[in-house]
């Protein structure tokens, strides 16, 4: 990029950066740079600043830091990061990842997901929300720390945070498909009784709990019809335990109103075997509701491994 005969200001503008002054906790000067930060992070971490995950900005304290920006950005040609996907380093020529994000939509539509490795899956998504960089990198990144597509989609925020380069955006875009994606496997077994559709609730637990790090208790109530009424995560536990109140469940039943309910939790270790604190636990549910005409229909164990059931 020329930059010969432009301003500091005008440089920083080019790069897609837009920069404000704010006022620090102790009253001295701040400035915050926003806008197409990813692409030019290292120029901006060279000329000092400081990347604040809460709020999504580059931070400088001190003098205006718009010559230093410029200066940073003049220092190096911009990255493939920094291109539009339509140039290249010659500015008519296409990044080199280009072909590959096309071949790569082209595949998915004509084969659908089965055609694609976990990664490539996820590379689809990365496309929408880090357009100008080569996310393949980031994606079999994401893939290690987590273990396949379904652990990123589950993984909580804040571990995502943690991955370099994973933008704000993609954060959100990827906790979105995971929502849409739950929201569509519950639509699909409580449109009918919860005994007929029995292999989608298992996926939609599967889906919602198998990668959970810690124990977590959930209750899915029903009605007469054995239609679903509620579905309620009533405890968090630790990573082995989590305390369930056989007293507790029976009332909440009958303050919804529920004729039959199926318990829920997980094993974080991975092993769905229950233990012997789940078979007593199971057992005081059981007996305390068919004094009062509540059925357990099931307690079923989720890992991420498979599940187990009192069935």
């Amino acid at each position: 990029m020329d930059n010969a005969g432009k301003t500091d200001a005008e440089q920083v503008a080019d790069a897609g950066l837009n920069l404000s002054e704010r006022s620090s906790g102790n009253g001295s000067p701040e400035f915050h740079v926003s806008g197409e930060t990813h692409a030019v992070r290292h120029a901006l971490r060279r000329a000092g600043g400081t990347w604040d995950k809460l709020k999504r900005v580059w931070i400088f304290t001190g003098d205006d830091p718009t010559p230093a920006i410029a200066s940073a950005l003049s220092a190096e040609p911009p990255p493939p990061g920094g291109l539009s996907e339509s140039d290249g380093p010659n500015g008519n020529e296409k990044p080199h990842y280009w072909g590959h994000r096309q071949r790569l939509r082209d595949r998915f539509m004509a084969q659908g997901s089965n055609g694609l490795a976990d990664y490539e899956l996820l590379e689809l998504l990365l496309f929408f929300s880090i357009p100008r960089v080569d996310v393949k990198p980031l994606a079999k990144t994401l893939i290690e720390k987590f273990g396949s597509f379904a652990g990123v989609l589950a993984a909580e925020p804040d571990r995502l945070a943690e991955i370099d380069d994973l933008t704000y955006q993609s954060v959100v875009q990827l906790k979105a498909v995971q929502a849409a994606g739950l929201n569509m496997a519950r639509a699909e077994f409580a449109e009918q009784p919860v005994l007929k559709s029995w292999s989608k609730l298992l996926q939609y637990l599967k889906a919602h709990m198998g990668h959970e790090t810690k124990e977590q208790f959930r209750i899915v109530f029903l009605n007469t019809k054995n239609a679903v009424t509620a579905d309620e995560v009533q405890q968090h536990g630790t990573v082995n335990h989590t305390p369930v109140y056989p007293r507790e469940v029976i009332k909440r039943a009958l303050d919804l109103g529920a004729t039959a309910l199926i318990m829920v939790h997980n094993h974080p270790s991975g092993d769905p075997t229950p233990s012997q604190a789940d078979i007593d636990m199971t057992t005081e549910v059981m007996e305390a509701g068919e004094r009062l005409g509540i059925m357990l229909h099931d307690h079923i164990i989720i890992s991420k491994h498979g599940h187990s059931s009192f069935k």
